[in-house]
């Protein structure tokens, strides 16, 4: 079923989490999450649980979505956010509906266009996408308020954590198979703050030429 009442025991399940914000589910649960994976998939697109969306990739499952968005929420209010894996869109959708404006950059451009496609039909007309190698993030549209990445890092990109405004806020898996956590980094003035928030599993960040 994709009805709203699947979709409110997800949200139900989300609320019991004690790192997630209020505002985030307010906003997925406006955001139909059946629509950004394949047909055949759509019964399951209301578990908590990540799914393939195709070209190796996967749709994250709806807590570390919901996780990952409510990190960079701290009271100030989001103008520019990057995000780093674009995908299916339903992360991009999610942040379109916090920030102001949402710079999202994919490597592989069947999903991008893919992702495009949905969010235009969605009407979200806050966000500017870039196919490229996203762990060069943006430099042109930096700094960033915020800056959150779909995709494992082996080590900490340092051209991301240059890209961040003072007081944002950098979101990224870092490891590999696993063995990842999800990183905080905020940044001070010139200095950066770290935190581990937890464990995670993502596919891996790729660099290089597309």
């Amino acid at each position: 079923m994709t009805s709203s009442r699947t979709r409110a025991r997800l949200l139900a399940q989300l609320r019991d989490r004690s790192q997630i914000d209020e505002r985030v589910l307010a906003v997925m649960e406006t955001i139909p999450r059946h629509l950004f994976v394949d047909e055949a998939l759509a019964t399951r697109a209301y578990e908590d649980t990540a799914l393939p969306i195709g070209h190796g990739q996967t749709i994250s499952r709806p807590y570390t979505v919901a996780l990952m968005s409510s990190l960079i929420l701290d009271g100030r209010p989001l103008e520019r956010v990057l995000e780093i894996g674009t995908g299916c869109g339903y992360q991009t959708a999610i942040l379109a509906a916090l920030a102001a404006r949402v710079y999202t950059v994919e490597r592989i451009a069947p999903l991008l266009t893919g992702a495009k496609k949905r969010l235009v039909a969605l009407r979200y007309r806050n966000i500017s996408y870039k196919l490229a190698d996203g762990s060069a993030g943006w430099p042109d549209q930096a700094p960033f308020d915020a800056i959150v990445t779909t995709a494992a890092a082996a080590e900490l990109p340092a051209l991301l954590g240059e890209q961040l405004a003072d007081g944002g806020s950098l979101i990224i898996p870092v490891g590999e198979g696993e063995h990842q956590e999800l990183h905080r980094i905020t940044r001070v003035g010139a200095e950066f703050r770290e935190e581990v928030v937890e464990a995670v599993r993502f596919v891996p960040l790729v660099s290089g030429e597309i």
